[in-house]
């Protein structure tokens, strides 16, 4: 191993590294101490002492150091940039170059069977039908992509497969390698397949239990994924036998469960929670869809659907409340056209919710999971 230096990382006393006060500077002389001092960054998406976790931060012999945060996070890399930026302007830290990248890492789960080239799963549920679920799996998958990660999106709606429409990829056919790869639909940058792709919608919601439970195992372990971050799932909604039968077969990392503020909704959405539970697949959190219905117009604020009841649920599973996201026709006509808002409108209100909805799933994830040991590679030599 090439012993590091840390000498770049200090400076002599001089004026310009005093403090107003006529304080020193930090002085770092160490790996420990670097990460430390990173550590000082806090944000609601990193725990305490962040950077003392493995593998995030290394430094060359030159004195460059790299971070890698282990989830998709282009947002949070902004803001360490800038705070990293202002801390050496004001003297904080000596100018060293600062590497700041996003490698999302691989967690363990209950089911030991992989998915190929499949890094984690999230799979996105609802107790009920008609909350908003695969409206919130596709902005969800895509602003996943847009913070940084490689994602694919899988529709296991099998009686209601609708995210060909709301990708706008309704005439879309995969093609099939070797009689048995199925190829991914590529749709606004990330791998997407459906049940839709492949037969009409008419003809997969007569499909009794487990023959949509082996279908939907066929377009997740036949389908050539590329090599991805995350894979969303849309799963069916309820909590009857096959949500049960495929939350115990598929490596699920996580899951997310959407609700509304509706009694009703809530109700089933805590029949979910309790199912994930009962087959020791972590939950993530909540997101409460149709939050607020929001005027187009006025701008006017209106809680149709009620007010605190997914709070009141978290509080009461011990969950995050990940994300409210409201009402608005704008969100509706774009799904309904082929190009959901984060593709849409990238600079909305809207956009910035799923973009914090995105970061906050991928951070919780990785936070609350534990990182399977990275594979060695063995090159034999004759």
């Amino acid at each position: 191993m090439i012993p590091l230096s840390f000498s770049g990382f200090s400076r002599r006393l001089s004026g310009d590294s005093m403090g107003k006060k006529g304080e020193v500077m930090q002085s770092i002389q160490s790996k420990q101490d670097l990460c430390l001092w990173l550590s000082q960054f806090s944000h609601p998406d990193l725990i305490a002492d962040w950077a003392m976790s493995p593998s995030v931060v290394t430094i060359t012999p030159n004195q460059q150091v790299t971070i890698q945060l282990p989830f998709a996070a282009n947002t949070l890399i902004n803001e360490l940039s800038d705070w990293i930026a202002k801390q050496q302007a004001s003297g904080a830290i000596a100018p060293v170059t600062f590497d700041i990248q996003v490698k999302p890492q691989a967690l363990e789960t209950r089911v030991s069977a992989a998915v190929k080239g499949v890094k984690n799963i999230i799979a996105v549920t609802s107790g009920k039908g008609g909350v908003g679920k695969s409206t919130t799996a596709v902005n969800l998958a895509l602003a996943i992509a847009k913070s940084g990660g490689k994602v694919g999106l899988l529709d296991a709606d099998i009686y209601g497969p609708s995210v060909p429409i709301m990708l706008g990829k309704t005439k879309a056919k995969p093609v099939v390698r070797d009689n048995k790869w199925m190829q991914p639909i590529e749709a606004h940058g990330i791998a997407t397949h459906s049940i839709g792709y492949l037969v009409d919608e008419a003809d997969a919601a007569i499909w009794r239990g487990p023959m949509a439970s082996k279908a939907l195992a066929q377009l997740l372990n036949e389908t050539e994924w590329p090599d991805l971050d995350y894979l969303v799932i849309d799963m069916p909604p309820g909590t009857g036998d096959i949500q049960l039968t495929l939350a115990q077969q598929i490596p699920v990392t996580g899951a997310v469960i959407v609700t509304t503020p509706q009694d009703l909704a809530l109700a089933d959405a805590r029949k979910g929670a309790a199912m994930f539970a009962k087959v020791d697949v972590p939950v993530i959190g909540l997101v409460e869809n149709m939050s607020y219905h929001i005027c187009r117009h006025c701008g006017e604020k209106e809680h149709i659907f009620g007010v605190g009841g997914a709070q009141t649920l978290a509080a009461e599973f011990g969950l995050s409340l990940l994300a409210q996201i409201p009402l608005h026709i704008d969100m509706r006509e774009d799904i309904d056209a082929g190009v959901p808002t984060v593709v849409a409108r990238p600079n909305s209100e809207h956009t910035e919710r799923y973009l914090a909805l995105a970061q906050r799933v991928c951070a919780s994830l990785f936070w609350q999971g534990k990182a399977k040991p990275e594979s060695i590679q063995i090159q034999w030599v004759n």
